[in-house]
């Protein structure tokens, strides 16, 4: 085959890329493009069923078409949709989490209303991750995946990030190969640095930040400043520490906690159970209302700032362990399930032994519509039904999105 090749696209799907047909009829995928658009080739990788191209030339742009902001748009693997105006990527995102749940899920006709706008398209990330180039410079992976390349710009973190991270330069020889910055509802910003050695390096750092480092152990130093940071959700603050995971759209976070109160039936939920609670951001609102809150997580510091952040609640219990060697021990009936997992999903086991559980309300939580429509099919054929599927933007510019899934479980008929 040769290098170049002209393709018209067919769809955007999901991961940010675009489908289209070679002429032996295999799918080739091709990120940056827009449906309709006439697109020059390169093939990247082959497969025997598809194939992987990046775009030489747009021959027949889209109308709807724009400038990217960034210079580094088409290099950097960070962000997918920036040459699209934001209200049809908002358009795109629903049409590509429709096409999940229907045919992964093979739900017909999804309770999915339209989907939550970031009040802020650019300059909302509270955490972003940086990778040293071979100098020391800091830059990004780029679309490949392969190469780490310095920047001159990028307009997703919010400001005190972006006046900070010019101005991190690590010695070329230092060991490091991941740099994190962080700001909190209260204009502190901490650097988190991971790497290859067990004690930190040693580091000029001449700014008013915090600095932590993270060893390849797990054991975090803390080097500067303070090794925490607090955000604001509502009317309760969030201690977070460096590794913690934590959302990275606040105003969006603070959205997805109303959602859940407004959603679920506090009169009759009084047993709470967790799962990938994190650092307590949804628990410390429900154990306002609840009996009893059962929290399960497994990373140590979310676990520390969990005990930190719900500390005056006496109603509530924290696991230290993986949702698989938590559940079978726990001997509760919860009215209510709410889980938050990682972006491949539940286990079978998880989810096998949470439809045993058989709670009358569960509140899925997921940042993958592929593993959400997979693990939805699973709960509506062991009796349970969608009271409705919530979308949140937390990551304009990009092709991800945040769901929230309300289940109930109905009254099954027994011969």
């Amino acid at each position: 085959m040769s290098d170049s090749i002209i393709v018209k696209i067919e769809k955007l799907i999901y991961g940010g890329d675009g489908l289209a047909r070679l002429p032996d009829g295999r799918a080739v995928f091709v990120p940056f493009v827009l449906p309709g658009e006439e697109v020059s080739l390169n093939i990247i990788e082959e497969k025997p069923r598809f194939a992987r191209a990046l775009p030489l030339e747009i021959i027949k742009p889209s109308p709807k078409r724009i400038t990217p902001l960034c210079k580094h748009f088409g290099t950097c693997g960070g962000c997918h949709y920036q040459h699209i105006p934001y209200q049809d990527q908002l358009i795109f995102k629903r049409e590509i989490l429709l096409d999940q749940l229907t045919r992964i899920g093979k739900i017909s006709d999804p309770p999915l209303s339209s989907i939550l706008p970031s009040p802020e398209t650019w300059h909302y990330r509270n955490h972003m991750q940086f990778h040293p180039d071979s100098d020391g410079q800091l830059g990004f992976v780029d679309i490949t995946g392969q190469v780490v390349f310095p920047i001159q710009e990028c307009h997703l973190p919010q400001d005190l990030i972006s006046d900070t991270w010019p101005k991190i330069s690590l010695d070329a020889n230092s060991g490091i190969n991941k740099a994190s910055l962080r700001q909190d509802s209260f204009d502190e910003v901490l650097l988190l640095l991971e790497g290859e050695e067990e004690t930190p390096p040693e580091m000029d750092l001449d700014l008013p930040i915090s600095a932590a480092y993270l060893n390849p152990s797990g054991f975090s130093y803390t080097m500067a400043g303070n090794d925490t940071l607090a955000y604001k959700i509502k009317y309760k603050i969030l201690q977070v520490s460096a590794e913690s995971f934590f959302q990275v759209n606040t105003i969006q976070a603070e959205k997805m906690v109303d959602f859940i109160l407004d959603s679920i039936d506090k009169v009759n939920t009084k047993e709470i159970l967790e799962l990938y609670s994190g650092v307590g951001l949804f628990s410390i609102f429900l154990a306002e209302f609840a009996d009893h809150l059962t929290a399960v997580e497994s990373a140590i510091s979310s676990c520390y700032d969990f005990a930190a952040n719900l500390d005056a609640f006496d109603n509530v219990s924290l696991y230290e362990a993986t949702v698989d060697e938590a559940l079978p021990g726990l001997s509760i009936k919860p009215d209510l399930v709410l889980l938050d997992p990682p972006r491949a999903g539940l286990t079978k086991q998880a989810r096998d032994l949470i439809l045993q559980m058989q709670s009358p309300q569960v509140l899925y939580i997921s940042c993958d519509p592929a593993t959400l429509a997979r693990d939805l099919k699973q709960f509506l054929s062991a009796g349970y039904r969608l009271e409705s599927i919530a979308a949140f933007d937390m990551f304009p510019q990009t092709y991800h999105v945040e769901t929230m899934t309300v289940l109930r479980r109905t009254q099954r008929v027994t011969s």
